[in-house]
């Protein structure tokens, strides 16, 4: 083979490994070579490109509290000393279930005079009947009938009081005071045991009940993250307890008091408890949804595809017409991914089956 022979084979073989590399390069940009299939087809979902406002996802630290409206301290009214605790710390109890009985020489004042009381009404009814048959048989003039209708007044006015007296105070037996729960809840804080002596003049409480039902999700924000914060605006709150449950809500009150120990502001975000998942004072994470003026174009997190250090989404415009799309992300969370360059509003893009089709057209 003479050298010209040689150069011209060489340059053959140069080109036809060109035009190879370049056809893989173009059947990995275009799709070529790739068609999803009907059955594919039937259990993949798109997503179409959007420009919105860019949220960014703020992380707080707090946690769970009782729903203040619905957290009630139990004082006993009178001293004395304990006969019964009906209940255990984190037991659920009725309104107006007894909690715990106290033997109160107080109490036994308050039933002796609610009785006295009923005794001096029957006793001025019946000089009242007296004075009023001897005024009609004109044994007794005007002013002993006023009399004796004055000592009635009196004496029912005086058994009101003793009345209202002793329903404030619970008494339904001899000496005995029932503590009774204000509300439906769980005992949160329990300050007294059977035998227990109390002074008439106690200023602890001795039992808490917190209705459960809504709870408070309580998050610490920093100085640098305060503007950020506003009414309204939603919160998935998570907890140690539970890692894999999401808690919708929204913040619905800012305290506009800074604490000089954390340097930070607090707000507060209700949350549905009816399961009873949710514990007071358990530490919690809340993830707050931050919307700026910024726009730029959208698509769900689930569609973008991290490999070798970049991020990547498959663009869709047919069956056997799929692109492998290279973003640059400016900014992301775990529900969407914002950009300003790599795609076009209104183009479509693989959300499911993704990674299935990104080898295929790697392959």
């Amino acid at each position: 083979m003479s050298n010209k022979q040689l150069l011209i084979a060489t340059v053959a073989v140069v080109l036809l490994y060109s035009c190879k590399n370049h056809k893989e390069t173009d059947n990995t940009a275009v799709g070529k070579g790739f068609e999803m299939s009907e059955t594919m087809l039937k259990s993949t979902s798109f997503a179409t490109v959007k420009k919105e406002n860019v949220s960014e996802e703020l992380n707080f630290f707090g946690k769970i509290s009782a729903d203040q409206n619905n957290y009630i301290d139990i004082f006993p009214l009178v001293g004395g000393n304990v006969v019964s605790v009906n209940v255990s710390l984190g037991d659920y109890v009725h309104r107006g279930q007894v909690l715990a009985t106290i033997r109160s020489t107080e109490v036994a004042g308050i039933q002796k005079d609610l009785s006295d009381a009923k005794t001096d009404v029957l006793l001025a009814e019946k000089n009242y009947r007296v004075a009023e048959d001897m005024y009609t048989g004109k044994l007794s003039t005007d002013k002993d009938m006023l009399e004796a209708k004055g000592q009635l007044t009196k004496a029912k006015e005086q058994l009101r009081r003793s009345e209202a007296v002793s329903q404030i105070y619970n008494v339904r037996r001899g000496n005995i005071y029932s503590v009774v729960s204000p509300i439906d809840g769980y005992v949160v804080q329990k300050n007294i045991n059977k035998d227990m002596q109390l002074r008439s003049d106690r200023s602890d409480n001795i039992f808490d009940v917190a209705n459960t039902k809504d709870v408070w999700a309580i998050l610490n924000v920093n100085e640098t993250d305060i503007e950020k914060i506003s009414m309204g605006m939603p919160a998935v709150v998570s907890t140690l307890s539970y890692p894999d449950k999401k808690f919708q809500g929204s913040i619905d009150k800012i305290f506009k008091i800074i604490d000089p120990q954390t340097n930070a502001m607090q707000a507060r975000v209700v949350l549905d408890n009816k399961d009873g998942l949710l514990i007071p004072d358990s530490k919690a994470t809340i993830k707050v949804a931050h919307r700026s003026n910024t726009q730029a174009l959208a698509v769900p997190s689930d569609a973008v595809i991290f490999d070798q250090n970049k991020y990547f989404v498959l663009v869709y415009k047919s069956q056997n017409d799929i692109k492998i799309r290279e973003i640059l992300p400016i900014k992301q969370n775990e529900e969407t991914t914002y950009m300003t360059t790599g795609l076009r509003e209104g183009d479509k893009v693989v959300v499911n089956n993704k990674l299935l089709i990104y080898r295929a057209l790697n392959n």
